[in-house]
């Protein structure tokens, strides 16, 4: 497409005037969306527009004695009538229509713009979510690599009671004394309700806290990092209210899951 020769063809001014077709009209809007010269070039010319416009607006110096000079005009043909003017007429009408294009091209450019803000908006908002997604995936593969190391002990925690359709897994890294726990089969916590995870001995039979999952609820893939120094021979999970329990309600008990190597 040759561009100068487009510009210089005079559409774009017949564009910012108001004077094409609805279809001439979305044919170089489309232009206009994939040639940044013409875009440049229509709004040169409604800045011009809008110059003009200013310079001749009713605010500007003079307009009074104009309007006053219009009402005495008006007085004078109510009191005498005299033969219609029609040329004074259509001069009303053509500016009547500039205005009516002049406002319509205004309204266009403020489209215009508004639709270049809401594009780059949406770029700025997929370029977040691209890059939310490569951290998640940077994360996970993390991750993975962490559960798939043989020196982990792997814990499956089953449903308990009335929650046997519940289930959990804790990969216990018993070296920097992290567990990882896999939460996935657990329901979202009810208002006023947080997991609490704990770690028991069996004989004695004594629970330890390992605090609550205030997140478990916004978190997407529902593994969890807890910090584990305890001699840990099974793990629970039990549902709280918020803050958590000095020990474990038991008939909230959901999940439980011994150690294979605890006696």
């Amino acid at each position: 497409m040759d561009i100068k020769a487009y510009i210089e063809s005079g559409i774009l001014e017949l564009y910012v005037a108001g004077q094409l077709s609805e279809t001439e009209n979305q044919e170089i809007y489309n232009l206009l969306q994939q040639h940044p010269k013409l875009l440049q070039e229509v709004l040169e010319i409604e800045s011009a527009v809008v110059k003009l416009t200013a310079a001749v607006s009713p605010r500007a110096k003079g307009f009074e004695s104009i309007k006053a000079r219009i009402a005495n005009e008006t007085k004078v043909i109510e009191l005498q009538p005299r033969p219609t003017n029609w040329i004074s007429y259509t001069g009303w009408a053509a500016s009547v229509l500039l205005a009516m294009g002049l406002f319509w091209s205004l309204n266009k450019k403020t489209d215009l713009e508004q639709q270049l803000q809401t594009a780059d908006t949406e770029n700025l908002y997929l370029e977040t979510q691209i890059e939310d997604a490569k951290s998640n995936l940077a994360a996970t593969k993390n991750l993975l690599n962490i559960i798939r190391d043989k020196d982990l002990i792997s814990v499956p925690l089953g449903g308990q009671g009335n929650f046997a359709s519940s289930f959990a897994k804790v990969y216990w890294n018993k070296a920097d004394n992290t567990i990882y726990l896999d939460a996935e089969g657990l329901p979202n916590a009810p208002e006023g309700k947080v997991w609490q995870v704990w770690s028991l001995t069996l004989n004695p039979l004594a629970p330890t806290s390992l605090g609550t999952i205030d997140d478990f609820n916004t978190d997407d893939n529902k593994i969890f990092t807890i910090a584990n120094a305890n001699e840990s021979q099974a793990f629970g999970i039990t549902l709280e209210p918020e803050g958590g329990s000095d020990g474990p309600t038991m008939d909230q008990l959901y999940t439980l899951g011994v150690v294979a190597s605890a006696p």
